[in-house]
């Protein structure tokens, strides 16, 4: 994955720590579920899981749980959200990081 500029793609998306396997797997699906026909670029480094989207990448509190099979608050997430790129604005039904300054 090339994370470069002059006119390259640009990625977004979490980093999680490793040590949940479950945890990062599920975010990995539900964010495939959330951006339908994009690709989703997944960095297994062991400690951590880089994954990575063009431009924008969504996960949703809903496909979560659809995955998880169980309730999940997306603020969960935070003991395994080590880091991220690119900007973030999150609430309590989705978490969306992407390249653009929106403000």
């Amino acid at each position: 994955m090339s994370q470069s500029d002059g006119g390259h793609e640009k990625y977004v998306g979490p980093v999680i720590r490793g040590f949940d396997a479950d945890v990062a797997d599920a975010v990995i699906a539900a964010i495939e579920q959330d951006n339908p026909g994009r690709e989703v670029l997944v960095d297994d480094q062991g400690g951590y899981i880089r994954v990575s989207m063009a431009r924008e990448c969504r996960l949703t509190r809903a496909s979560l749980i659809d995955v998880m099979g169980r309730q999940f608050a997306l603020s969960e997430l935070e003991p395994s959200l080590s880091g991220f790129a690119g900007r973030m604005r999150s609430d309590e039904n989705e978490i969306v990081w992407y390249l653009e300054r929106e403000d």
